[in-house]
């Protein structure tokens, strides 16, 4: 049986660099499974043509001038953009970061990874992950005492751990060796945070866990 060909995923960048904007959008077309419908250098360019043909996912500067990437998802929201957005930014703060996940972005990438990286970061956002760097991660969940909550806490202990691997990015079965237990247990464990948490997926899973239980983790 022959393989079933991979679903084109169509990408539009905005970012107000122009070298940097067509530099990526000539190695994202180099990928055979990759489309660039779009390159926008502005949100007043980006938005009026945000919905003129289907696309899967923006790849958005953060630090887009006078604007900044919270303002364009606000209005590509409003506007009804339902697709996937990745934050490819060369820095944020915490509070910034948190409040971009907040409002539903499916990752922050950094630009001083490769190509490479982006294109599995790419792939990764579209499977349903959240793409947020390890060091983020912790920095965004850090900041409290470890006792701090523990003894009140939503979560028992193991969901604690699954969730912390959840945070580092891991499968569930690299989450089952880490605690030597079967990895039906950790898919079990998963299924009662999902619960307890109102989500669905392991992308929410960390949206609400950062903004609503980080002192649980």
């Amino acid at each position: 049986m022959a393989d079933t060909p991979a679903r084109t995923i169509r990408i539009a960048l905005l970012d107000d660099h122009a070298l940097f904007r067509e530099s990526v959008a000539r190695l994202l077309a180099a990928e055979p499974e990759f489309e660039v419908v779009a390159a926008w250098g502005s949100m007043d360019e980006a938005l009026p043509t945000l919905l003129s043909e289907p696309v899967d996912i923006v790849l958005l500067d953060f630090d887009l001038g006078h604007r900044d990437g919270t303002q364009f998802l606000r209005c590509a929201r409003e506007r009804g953009y339902k697709g996937k957005v990745l934050v490819v930014t060369a820095g944020v703060e915490k509070e910034e970061a948190a409040a971009l996940i907040r409002n539903g972005i499916s990752g922050i990438f950094a630009k001083n990874n490769s190509a490479a990286l982006l294109a599995e970061g790419i792939r990764d956002v579209m499977a349903g992950k959240l793409w947020v760097e390890n060091e983020l991660l912790q920095e965004l969940a850090g900041g409290n005492s470890p006792d701090a909550d523990n003894k009140s806490g939503r979560f028992t202990e193991r969901e604690r751990l699954v969730l912390t691997g959840v945070f580092e990015g891991l499968a569930n079965k690299e989450i089952a060796d880490r605690l030597r237990v079967s990895e039906s247990s950790v898919k079990a464990t998963l299924q009662q945070l999902f619960s307890k948490t109102g989500v669905r997926t392991r992308s929410q899973l960390v949206r609400i866990a950062l903004e609503q239980h980080k002192n649980e983790v």
